[in-house]
């Protein structure tokens, strides 16, 4: 009889439950534990994709800057991403827009004249690159834009022209400026006019009269591409 239940006390305790909170499973192998992956080759990724985004971002920048006229900034808060693509198309192609963080276009235009871009260099920025002399036709469909959609809030922040800054209050200088055309042509009435006209065009503004004597080198260039004939006058 003792014996018996020396027996029964034994199975019943080799049976028990183990802990919950015990690390051995009933096989007697360890639980595996959970795999991780280390956080800091992650996080070192994430930055040279960045870092290779700006890169590339100052390299976009650099070459838009090459024979550029004009840099104008543009107030970028508050366009919708459908308005961004509308005013792009909107605009000749003589006139790149692009969305830079400030930082960037500074990085891109140190040592150059467009340094001069710095003073609107503040909050969100779009900028205008525009490729042609023509100043006035090129700032136009922007000007368009901006009364249709009633934009106003997104004026111009500031721009360089020939090494010189411009503030928003500046522009309808470069809006009213005359083309190449028109000066040409002034130019040439003067010629024909008494010599007090002729004077009063010789003391344009040099910014004009080189405009003019540009047009004329290149007409000889072309005259003289197309045969080397004698100009008359």
């Amino acid at each position: 009889m003792e014996s018996s239940l020396f027996c029964s006390s034994t199975k019943f305790s080799s049976t028990k439950l183990l802990p919950s909170s015990s690390t051995t499973t009933l096989t007697g192998f360890p639980k595996p534990k959970p795999t991780s992956f280390p956080t800091r080759r992650s996080s070192s990724i994430r930055s040279a994709i960045s870092r290779t985004k700006k890169e590339e971002t100052v390299e976009t920048v650099k070459t838009h800057l090459e024979n550029c006229y004009l840099v104008a900034g543009i107030k970028y808060k508050g366009l919708t991403v459908k308005q961004f693509q509308q005013l792009r198309s909107a605009l000749p192609e003589t006139v790149k827009l692009v969305v830079a963080k400030n930082t960037l276009v500074g990085k891109a235009i140190e040592g150059t004249q467009w340094e001069a871009l710095k003073p609107c260099m503040k909050g969100m920025n779009a900028w205008m690159f525009v490729h042609t002399e023509e100043i006035p036709a090129a700032l136009k469909p922007y000007r368009d834009f901006q009364k249709e959609r009633k934009l106003e809030d997104n004026d111009f922040t500031g721009g360089v022209f020939e090494g010189k800054y411009y503030e928003p209050s500046d522009f309808t200088q470069l809006e009213s400026m005359p083309t190449k055309a028109e000066i040409y042509a002034n130019l040439l009435g003067s010629l024909q006019s008494p010599a007090s006209a002729l004077v009063a065009t010789l003391q344009a503004p040099a910014r004009d009269l080189v405009m003019v004597l540009k047009a004329y080198v290149q007409k000889l260039e072309e005259q003289e591409n197309n045969g080397g004939s004698k100009i008359e006058g």
